[in-house]
């Protein structure tokens, strides 16, 4: 039976007790609303790990004033029950006055990498991020971290902070999980009307797009880049935010695209926003 621990002092007595028998630990870090993407990571978990622990922790330091923080789904029951039934041991739920503590001004900066895609458009985004999965690794103190290729520059920057902050924690990157039709599994897309669901397809189609083209040869990111757009413009209502053909490393523009180059897309469906990627 899955337990629910609130604190961390609970967490980590429950934790202590397992490294006692030996046990290697796994961490899924999640701010819940958990669909099959979340699931797909706790069963790589459970491949890696003898005990799997799921955090749920809606991070205020990830969004920004104009961001979606007060209305981010939020069914902590619902997400015990899916976490449960998938084999999760250990689910760590806490408030955010738990893990944010006193004045909670101490940060992960970013490093430059963050500036750059989603970090241009979400000031300060990466510095949140990053600090809530340190402070996660801390209490924790997992054998490995599973995170989803989803999130294509956040994965980048935490194995970056993992290798220069020496984090005595292994990661595994799980592919994205998609639905039937292409479109990648996210807790943003139940905010879709039907009309807008089916618009942001466009998202997929025009990663396949760019999938299909350096299959057939084509190495010239700009002309990467022009197939993309093309599909884009065939679906006005979706508003594209950046069209990013980057290396893996620090996710700077190429001109050349070679394998493991980035393609990674974010649009505006409506009111909501949406991110993917592929890497080539």
């Amino acid at each position: 039976m899955m337990d629910v621990l609130r604190s961390i002092a609970q967490i980590r007595q429950r934790l202590e007790r397992e490294r006692r028998h030996n046990a290697r630990i796994a961490l899924v870090p999640t701010m819940g609303a958990l669909h099959e993407g979340h699931l797909a990571l706790v069963d790589a978990a459970r491949r890696r790990a003898d005990v799997v622990v799921m955090s749920v922790f809606v991070n205020p330091l990830q969004f920004g004033p104009n961001e979606d923080l007060a209305r981010y789904p939020r069914d902590l029951p619902r997400d015990q029950a899916l976490a449960e039934g998938r084999g999760v041991d250990l689910l760590f739920a806490p408030e955010a006055g738990e893990m944010y503590r006193g004045d909670g001004g101490t940060r992960v900066i970013a490093g430059d990498a963050a500036t750059r895609w989603e970090g241009a458009i979400r000031p300060g985004h990466f510095d949140g991020v990053l600090t809530v999965v340190a402070k996660l690794f801390h209490i924790i103190e997992p054998d490995v971290a599973i995170f989803g290729q989803k999130d294509i520059q956040q994965v980048t920057l935490i194995r970056s902070m993992v290798r220069d902050l020496d984090c005595p924690v292994e990661l595994e990157i799980v592919a994205t999980v998609r639905e039937p039709d292409g479109l990648a599994m996210s807790s943003r897309n139940v905010y879709l009307s039907a009309t807008e669901r089916g618009d942001a397809l466009v998202l997929s189609r025009a990663l396949d797009a760019a999938q299909a083209a350096t299959r057939r040869g084509e190495t010239g990111a700009e002309r990467i880049r022009g197939i993309i757009e093309a599909a884009f413009a065939a679906v006005p209502a979706v508003r594209p935010d950046y069209i990013a053909i980057v290396d893996p490393d620090r996710l700077a523009p190429v001109d050349t695209v070679r394998p493991g180059t980035i393609v990674a897309v974010a649009a505006r469906v409506g009111a909501t926003r949406l991110i993917d990627n592929a890497i080539l």
